[in-house]
């Protein structure tokens, strides 16, 4: 008690506050011998439980006189009421609530109904403790009050559970026997009882840490006594001094938590520890770079090397004609004319994938400019081109057990003029065998008004246990002659519950003729954790085939903070962007946690002849961890795939010698 007022009082001298139990009793023997003036010492009570459980008959067995009204045979408590008295110099307040109903369908209403009126009417003061009565002869094997626990904790929330303390009511009553016929010792069975609400418990709030005291009571008028005329169990315990002391304690407790505000930091549901972003892959998502592109799917590099190309002519027009050979005039010619031959197709493919490129930017600018000088309908009637006719995209591969038997019956997709794309996603190895579709994919790109575009790609998968769904939408505003800008909304599930939603804008600078300035930030929230990042970025281009990107950002969040940045040199092919032939190499600094890691990444993509392409990458970092993957494809030579069967071959028979 002392210790408790010396809180209350926000006292500070440690010497008053760290007095021994001897010290205690004698301060408290003077303050009793010289009459002093009770201690100021008061708590408010909330009492919760359903119906007949012994709340009411409980109050009057701890004043020892009947002040609420009690009946064996029906609810005797039909309304919120405060029952004030003084046990042992404790000012003690008991809010009396009605009993709730068993947990079934049919009293959800009712009992939320009561939830809610105990609510509003602790509002304006709260209790500083929390008593939830049970009976303990009734609980069993099929003992199973979930629903009404986790109805509690949706009302009144988590927190009420912090302060509460479980009463079990009946606890004189015959012990049951256990498994092999005889009486079960009273300890283990009330423990085997409290375990199993505090298991409940742990279920409604989603957080097995809390641990609630348990109090057993008596009310029976025949309940043994001892000398003192105090009410005892089996066991020997006196649990009217018991509970008056958990309620000391609890109170103290209280003040405890909010004079140091250790409450505030506490959070009672599911633990997130495990599945915290880490900020090196936020600030790296970050940092990745991100193209605005137009209708026209032409980003802002690419115009850069038409508009380079612009001055120069096509010199697919100025090539000679050549005469297409057929399969049986090819094989008549040598194998140095073959490869002269395949050489000359392959240098005409690529001249006129480049007109075609450049022809589609020229009709875009030519649109532009056509809206910019607002023709009429009459004068643009002979430039305008109906819409385009559908486009049917090559029909999927689906299992045996699912295809059709007509030809007719096909699954296709179609693109239109609405650059809306859907198509389903094929996943063999899922769930479903026989169907093998689980998911559907969605992408569009839409001009919303003259220089904003909007594009949506997002898809989707659900299975019998998990729906997990990716999506990344923008908007953008392009300017030819100025900056840019866009924002956009990236969401993603993770483990098929959580949602992580990032909001991102960007905007960029065209300073310089072959410069682009880019400067970002984001916002990324999972759960009730959010991160923010700012990021700068600078791109160089020197010619067509020459590009340098350095960037640098910062992620911080939940008191953490990890700086990082990139340089990237990127030498592309004469052919670029027709063949994507490139050489790069990054290096990379991150600091996070007082840690600074340093990593190089070297990549390359190539075409060691017209059917066999290769990509080589490499990557090593200053804590001595790195990796070296080649790929190879090849449409001709079957020798690779046999090389392959070889390795595999081979690593098999020395696992087997070993």
């Amino acid at each position: 008690m002392h210790l408790a007022t010396l809180i209350r009082a926000e006292e500070t001298d440690l010497q008053r506050v760290n007095l021994s139990s001897s010290g205690a009793r004698e301060i408290a023997n003077q303050h009793e011998a010289a009459d002093m003036p009770q201690l100021d010492f008061s708590c408010r009570i909330l009492v919760l439980g359903k119906t007949g459980v012994g709340k009411s008959a409980t109050i009057n067995s701890i004043f020892d006189q009947e002040k609420a009204t009690t009946n064996a045979f029906q609810p005797a408590t039909d309304c919120i009421q405060e029952i004030v008295g003084t046990v042992n110099g404790l000012n003690i307040t008991f809010i009396d609530t009605p009993g709730f109903l068993p947990s079934s369908t049919n009293n959800v209403k009712r009992n939320k109904r009561i939830m809610l009126s105990v609510k509003r009417f602790i509002r304006k003061s709260p209790p500083d403790i929390v008593l939830y009565f049970e009976r303990l002869d009734l609980i069993n094997s099929g003992y199973s009050d979930f629903p009404l626990l986790k109805l509690i904790t949706e009302v009144f929330g988590a927190a009420i559970w912090f302060n509460t303390i479980l009463v079990m009511t009946h606890s004189s009553s015959s012990i049951p026997e256990g498994p092999n016929g005889y009486t079960v010792n009273y300890d283990s069975y009330t423990s085997q009882c409290t375990n199993l609400i505090q298991q409940y418990i742990h279920q409604a709030i989603l957080d097995s840490r809390l641990e609630n005291p348990a109090l057993f009571v008596e009310n029976h008028p025949q309940c043994p006594r001892n000398i003192l005329g105090e009410k005892i169990l089996p066991n020997g315990q006196i649990w009217r001094s018991q509970l008056l002391l958990f309620c000391i304690c609890t109170k103290v407790l209280g003040d405890v938590n909010s004079l140091l505000k250790f409450q505030n930091g506490v959070e009672l549901g599911p633990t997130n520890s495990a599945r915290v972003p880490s900020l090196p892959h936020l600030l790296s998502s970050l940092l990745r770079h991100r193209s605005v592109s137009n209708q026209s799917g032409i980003d802002d590099e690419i115009e850069e090397i038409l508009l380079s190309d612009k001055e120069e002519g096509d010199e697919y027009d100025q090539l000679p004609s050549i005469r297409i050979l057929t399969k049986s005039q090819f094989e008549k010619l040598s194998k140095s004319q073959k490869e002269d031959y395949l050489d000359e197709l392959e240098y005409r493919e690529t001249l006129y994938l480049k007109k075609q490129m450049k022809e589609e930017y020229r009709r875009r600018k030519e649109k532009l400019l056509l809206e910019e000088q607002k023709f009429s309908d009459i004068d643009n009637s002979d430039d305008q081109q109906g819409p385009p006719e559908p486009v049917q995209l090559p029909d999927m591969a689906v299992p045996l057990s699912f295809d059709s038997d007509c030809a007719i019956h096909r699954y296709r997709c179609l693109v239109d003029n609405d650059q809306l794309l859907v198509r389903p996603v094929l996943d063999p190895q899922g769930w479903d065998h026989d169907v093998g579709f689980d998911g559907i994919n969605l992408e569009t790109t839409t001009e919303v008004k003259k220089n904003v575009y909007a594009s949506v790609v997002g898809q989707m998968h659900k299975n019998k246990q998990d729906f997990n769904i990716q999506s990344e939408c923008a908007a953008a505003y392009v300017n030819p002659m100025g900056p840019s800008y866009s924002i956009g909304v990236d969401v993603q599930s993770v483990g098929g519950k959580d949602m992580v939603c990032t909001v991102h804008s960007n905007t960029k600078l065209k300073n310089i003729k072959h410069n682009i300035a880019d400067c970002g930030v984001s916002l990324t929230s999972f759960g009730k954790k959010y991160y923010v990042g700012a990021k700068l970025e600078d791109t160089l281009l020197i010619g067509k085939r020459l590009k340098f990107v350095i960037n640098a950002g910062r992620m911080e969040g939940q008191g953490q903070v990890a700086h990082g940045g990139s340089f990237e040199a990127c030498l592309r092919g004469e052919d670029y962007p027709i063949r994507n032939d490139n050489l790069s190499l990054t290096m990379t600094v991150l600091s996070f946690n007082k840690e600074t890691v340093l990593s190089g990444n070297l990549q390359s993509e190539f075409r060691l002849s017209r059917s066999l392409k290769a990509t080589v990458s490499a990557n090593l970092n200053s804590r001595k961890m790195g990796q070296i993957c080649i790929k190879t494809s090849s449409s001709e030579h079957l020798q690779i795939a046999l090389v392959a069967v070889f390795s595999i071959l081979k690593v098999l028979l020395h696992r087997k010698e070993i």
